[in-house]
């Protein structure tokens, strides 16, 4: 178990390994949750936390459903065009 020093300002230094563990790179934005007994560091998430409702009007299609045997079909022609260029 690694252990630090708050600061006089309040800083605490999070040992390297820690932050290497992590990814953690200077600049990272933490979030400090109070759990009771302590505290928990967590990265921020570069995204606001969202629904589908928020996201769902990108989806916008206009023309008729595609069945599933459509669908299939695109698939196979997309893998098919991208081997093909590979040869």
């Amino acid at each position: 178990m690694e252990t630090t020093k708050l600061s006089s300002k309040g800083q605490v230094i999070i040992p390297k390994l820690v932050r290497s563990s992590h990814h953690w790179e200077p600049g990272q934005e933490l979030e400090v949750i109070d759990v009771g007994d302590g505290v928990l560091l967590k990265a921020k998430s570069p995204f606001e936390e969202t629904t589908i409702e928020d996201v769902v009007g990108c989806l916008a299609y206009k023309g008729p459903a595609k069945s599933l045997d459509a669908m299939e079909e695109a698939i196979q022609a997309g893998v098919k065009e991208q081997t093909d260029d590979c040869s």
